[in-house]
């Protein structure tokens, strides 16, 4: 097994286990990691999934260039099946995933490694970990996503100097231009994210599937079409338990006065002034 899933409470976390290769993706791995995912997908107890590599020198290599050798020389049509779709059914399923998928970037991303990083909505860093997109040595383009999303995500400008470069950024950098939300030291990693896991999963599970939705749908829209999308998943929500306990929680929480107001309406009521 390439990847291992050890779930503790309502936390699954995914580790690429293939440490002395640096953890690169080979089939093999990139199939066990969308198998998984389905697995966490189904499990209505699964509330949120880490993604993380073995050891601490890389959380992804890439794809392993071996398997992406013969690929490619077995011709267009044999690469574009079992790179590029394979490729792109992983980043997708990350980004479209309905329940949190934070990525742990012990080491290395690189490549396909980086790819996940952009499509995972979340992301947090160990202070010695680096980014970089070297497909160009290689001769071609970024096959994972990587040449639509990171543009996206940190301004086209910066990711085609990583895409053209092939250079590594380290985590302080990659915090700095957006792709991972924080750095921290390598011993606080995974307790680091098991933290931001919690600090969603508090909420009702409806709502952070509609976040996730409305996020993931609408970026990349003209603004009128995200906020049609917006106002589905805010629909999609009104019939919900969350909606209904969220709401009662609120109003039925005493003013700091004493009396029974809500806390946050201010206190001579709506349509008046002070």
């Amino acid at each position: 097994m390439t990847v291992h899933a050890d779930q503790d409470d309502h936390l699954v976390t995914l580790t690429i286990d293939r440490e002395r290769k640096l953890n690169a993706l080979d089939y093999p791995t990139i199939d066990a990691l969308l198998a998984e995912l389905d697995r966490a997908d189904a499990d209505d107890s699964v509330r949120a999934v880490v993604v993380t590599g073995a050891g601490h020198r890389a959380f992804s290599a890439g794809a392993d260039i071996p398997s992406l050798a013969r690929s490619i020389a077995g011709g267009p049509e044999r690469a574009l099946r079992e790179i590029v779709r394979r490729g792109h059914a992983l980043t997708r399923r990350i980004e479209e995933f309905p329940k949190p998928v934070i990525v742990a970037v012990n080491g290395l991303a690189y490549g396909g490694g980086c790819e996940i990083v952009e499509a995972a909505p979340l992301a947090i860093a160990a202070e010695h970990a680096t980014f970089a997109k070297p497909e160009i040595t290689l001769g071609f383009p970024p096959p994972f996503g990587g040449s639509q999303r990171l543009p996206r995500h940190i301004g086209r400008k910066r990711a085609l100097e990583m895409i053209l470069t092939g250079d590594p950024i380290p985590a302080a950098a990659a915090a700095e231009i957006g792709l991972v939300n924080a750095v921290v030291p390598a011993g606080e990693l995974v307790d680091a994210a098991r933290a931001l896991a919690a600090r969603i999963t508090r909420h009702a599970p409806s709502a952070v599937a509609a976040c996730l939705r409305a996020v993931t749908r609408g970026v990349n829209l003209p603004i009128d079409e995200g906020l049609a999308v917006e106002a589905a998943s805010f629909a999609a929500t009104l019939h919900t338990d969350g909606v209904r306990t969220g709401l009662r929680r609120f109003l039925d929480r005493p003013a700091a006065s004493g009396g029974s107001r809500p806390v946050g309406l201010p206190a001579h009521g709506p349509g008046h002034t002070a």
